[in-house]
């Protein structure tokens, strides 16, 4: 295996010259479409250009504003067709392989790793939460990067994984729509029943159940959340379970000790619902039970149920 030590803007091309005729209908994918931490694009629409970043299929586009790039908005282009141009936000910076140089998978992995995300945060320059990474920074940082023969096994190997991944959440997705189809069938059309409630049952409230409602939002106000609660990235004594980790699954946002002592009333054990209660009003979850102790982010209402069996119920309920 050779390696050798390069500048990133000798093997990559950085925002590649690329042209749409103004007025022309393509396939936009605007920030809020990118899933966090994860490599394919969930969704675009088919809009008019007026403007924006252009990129093609195997092109890795990666959020290049706060807090877009620590939220691991980064992702590589896969709906497009062959010679077909698409645009999306201009926060975007977009790394092409070099045909005969940088394999393009190899090429996604290696933006999403730490060697060059860390680089791109600690970059940012401008007024507190619009900073923006300096794209010279990246194109003159070095790095050691392998002969292309092996940057397309490590490419293909982690391709093959992330394949998996995907795999497994649309089999997650169908039998969740299922769980939720026959909820509704049994629950709200009462099918079985000749769709009609039985008599045994009724129309009741939330707070009917047996069950703990926790708001965080009402457990202090922000001046005092601010001064008490210290976020790392780096490991440490909780888990701050946040909206935008619940919607990746990953979990690298930490508290310690004090901070953890603090949001005791936001204290979580694992099966509680979560639903987030500003942005992306109503995004249900139900938490994980992680191997730190867990306590609950901002701007999420918590629902505890008492019953184990219950909360599934609850759960596709307000699914």
């Amino acid at each position: 295996m050779n390696f050798k030590t390069i500048k990133l803007g000798d093997i990559v091309l950085f925002n590649p010259k690329e042209s749409i005729k103004k007025g022309t209908l393509t396939k936009k994918v605007s920030m809020d479409m990118l899933k966090p931490f994860c490599r394919d694009i969930q969704n675009f629409e088919i809009a008019e250009f007026t403007g924006g970043t252009k990129f093609r299929n195997g092109d890795t586009l990666m959020a290049r504003i706060t807090p877009c790039l620590e939220n691991g908005k980064t992702v590589k282009v896969n709906i497009l067709q062959n010679n077909e141009v698409g645009f999306g936000s201009t926060e975007y910076i977009v790394f092409r392989a070099i045909e005969g140089v940088t394999d393009a998978d190899f090429l996604y992995y290696l933006v999403c790793s730490p060697i060059i995300r860390n680089s791109a945060i600690k970059s940012m320059v401008g007024s507190s939460g619009r900073q923006r990474v300096q794209t010279d920074v990246l194109k003159n940082l070095e790095i050691n990067i392998p002969d292309l023969e092996t940057q397309r096994k490590i490419g293909a190997l982690l391709k093959s994984l992330d394949d998996k991944i995907e795999l497994n959440n649309r089999v997650n997705k169908n039998l969740e729509e299922q769980a939720q189809a026959i909820f509704k069938s049994w629950f709200v059309d009462f099918e079985p029943f000749g769709s009609v409630m039985p008599d045994n049952w009724r129309i009741g409230k939330v707070s009917d159940i047996n069950m703990i409602v926790t708001d965080y939002v009402a457990n202090g106000s922000f001046a005092s959340l601010k001064a008490n609660v210290n976020l790392y990235k780096e490991k440490n004594y909780a888990y701050f379970i946040r909206n935008a980790d619940l919607k990746s699954g990953i979990f690298n946002v930490f508290v310690d000790k004090h901070s953890y002592n603090f949001l005791a009333k936001s204290v979580l054990y694992g099966g509680e619902i979560i639903i987030s209660n500003i942005g992306d009003v109503g995004s249900v979850f139900l938490c994980p039970k992680l191997n730190l102790p867990m306590t609950l982010g901002n701007n999420i209402i918590m629902l505890k149920p008492y019953n184990h069996i219950f909360k599934y119920y609850l759960y596709i309920w307000f699914k």
